[in-house]
């Protein structure tokens, strides 16, 4: 039976900032329109607290279930590394995310935007096919897709969108540089496990493009926010905040474009995530002051 530590590992606490980061951004997005709702807020960071969480565990059944994950470097897998029973992972992923089902549908039911259902449906299919069901669409090279539209529009506009009502121009440039922020993540974990991913057949995109080319991807899948954030600080000079995360950014991309492998593309991935952070944090206190400049 796992220990308590070995769950929290298996969570995969390193990607939590790709949860808390689309909620900064949203949040705001919805208090530079002039809406300041923590509840609202709060309950978007449960919902995506919970799918991140839940679609680590899901992964975690998954690839385990088919061997994937018999022989990786990286944090440890519950499933693979047999120290719990399958079921039991894929209960905690269920769990985690009925938990985000339920704060989805309290938050649609306070902003009354019933459509989202069906958008909060799509996400918990989306978590669970990764790598689940008979043709998982991650082992297909659609990971990155699915990412930036989850965890980059879907994720920073609802949050929103839940809070304002309505959704700004500047709230889309910078959901679209969440996304990209996501993705390097993902890549960074990919680069690490081509060689693993290629043996087991999971055609990631990072397989498909090999390690130069998915190295390249990432570095451009870093820098574009920034550009986006020069872009957006034309027209509100506080989204400029967003480039305080640029000396964390240039670090990763001269490791990674260097070679970092191994062991070292997990301190990459977590050192994303943190970029990740610093980004949305930055970006979402411009976001606020936008309506007072």
């Amino acid at each position: 039976m796992a220990t308590l530590s070995q769950w929290v590992e298996g969570a995969r606490p390193r990607t939590l900032p790709t949860a808390v980061s689309p909620v900064l951004v949203g949040t705001g997005a919805a208090i530079g329109s002039g809406t300041v709702d923590i509840g609202r807020a709060m309950l978007a960071l449960v919902v995506a607290v919970a799918l991140v969480i839940g679609v680590n565990f899901a992964n975690d059944y998954s690839d385990g279930i088919r061997g994937t994950d018999d022989d990786r470097v990286g944090p440890m897998r519950l499933v693979g590394s047999k120290v719990a029973a399958p079921t039991a992972v894929r209960t905690a992923a269920l769990v985690c995310f009925a938990i985000a089902a339920l704060a989805g549908l309290t938050l649609v039911s306070l902003s009354e935007a019933w459509w989202m259902i069906a958008a909060g449906a799509v996400c918990i299919a989306g978590a669970w096919f990764y790598t689940g069901g008979k043709r998982p669409y991650g082992y297909a090279g659609l990971g990155e897709v699915a990412v930036f539209v989850f965890f980059g529009p879907v994720a920073v506009l609802g949050t929103t969108l839940t809070q304002a009502g309505s959704i700004g121009p500047l709230a889309v440039v910078c959901s679209v540089a969440v996304g990209f922020l996501t993705c390097a993540v993902l890549v960074a974990n990919n680069v690490r496990d081509i060689a693993t991913d290629e043996v087991s057949g999971k055609r990631t995109l990072a397989v498909t493009l090999g390690d130069r080319d998915t190295r390249r991807l990432y570095a451009a899948l870093v820098v574009l926010p920034f550009l986006l954030s020069i872009g957006a600080g034309i027209r509100s000079w506080p989204m400029l905040l967003g480039l305080l995360a640029l000396p964390l950014a240039v670090g990763l991309v001269r490791r990674v474009l260097a070679g970092a492998d191994g062991r070292k593309l997990i301190k990459v991935l977590k050192d994303t995530g943190l970029t990740l952070l610093a980004w949305s944090a930055a970006t979402g206190v411009g976001l606020a002051l936008g309506a007072l400049f």
